[in-house]
């Protein structure tokens, strides 16, 4: 099980101890840091994106393995497109190489591989990957793993609208009734919960358009380390320090 799993920090220190009883239920991560990785470093960008891929092998692992249900990775932005060709090509690239190597593993170990996004706008290739991924693991139990591709949160409630005013008028839903569950049922990530943690490295402290609705009373972690050096041991740092905050979601405890 999890066979391809390389822990970096598996000869450092223990990782931090969790209260197993309070691990979040739904994790965001912006993946940032790539490029930056890649520069200090002096090597092309395109190997800072192939050292988060392997970066996202760690991760995905120690999600399941502690008992987080949702895993949103934020991997291609509908921003993104503004990179060089090059750069995008390379990307496209490493998700298909991604999907093919890991997806039997991924599988093996009941995990869901699920998109959010408009993927269409994705090369063929890549949508078909997608898709085969998806059929392959829909029917597992285990982690579902979202891959946030041609993903932004505005883009998102604007689709959003547009299906629910289709519906308003074809007499599907009346305006009366509309709340924010309405809303949320709209969205890419409807049915599930809403990111309990969302996680930025690389030292870049904002959304970046990700999971705007969603993130309403999500808690935030920032850290300077670059998403390619982030491990299990980040990632258990980032958890124990969610599990310290005081969540009053607007009230008084």
């Amino acid at each position: 099980m999890w066979k391809f799993f390389n822990d970096k920090a598996k000869d450092k220190k223990p990782y931090i101890s969790l209260d197993m009883n309070n691990i979040p239920k739904h994790i965001g991560i912006i993946m940032d840091g790539n490029g930056r990785w890649a520069k200090e470093r002096k090597l092309p960008r395109t190997m800072g994106h192939r050292a988060g891929v392997e970066a996202i092998r760690g991760i995905v692992k120690e999600c399941d393995k502690i008992g987080v249900k949702y895993l949103t990775l934020y991997a291609f932005s509908t921003e993104n497109w503004k990179r060089p060709k090059d750069e995008i090509n390379a990307l496209m690239r490493l998700l298909v190489e991604y999907l093919k190597k890991e997806i039997a593993e991924l599988h093996e170990n009941n995990v869901v591989v699920n998109t959010i996004g408009d993927i269409s706008k994705l090369p063929r290739i890549c949508q078909n990957e997608l898709k085969n991924a998806y059929e392959k693991t829909k029917n597992n139990s285990g982690l579902i793993l979202n891959l946030a591709l041609n993903y932004g949160g505005r883009d998102e409630i604007v689709r959003a609208v547009k299906l629910l005013y289709k519906d308003i008028k074809e007499g599907k839903v009346l305006e009366e009734d509309i709340d924010e569950d309405t809303i949320s049922n709209y969205l890419y990530t409807a049915g599930m919960p809403d990111p309990d943690l969302i996680i930025r490295p690389s030292g870049e402290k904002r959304l970046s358009n990700f999971l705007i609705w969603q993130c309403a009373y999500s808690e935030f972690w920032y850290s300077d380390i670059k998403w390619p050096d982030f491990n299990g041991e980040c990632l258990h740092e980032a958890i124990y320090d969610f599990q310290n905050r005081d969540r009053r979601y607007g009230g008084i405890k």
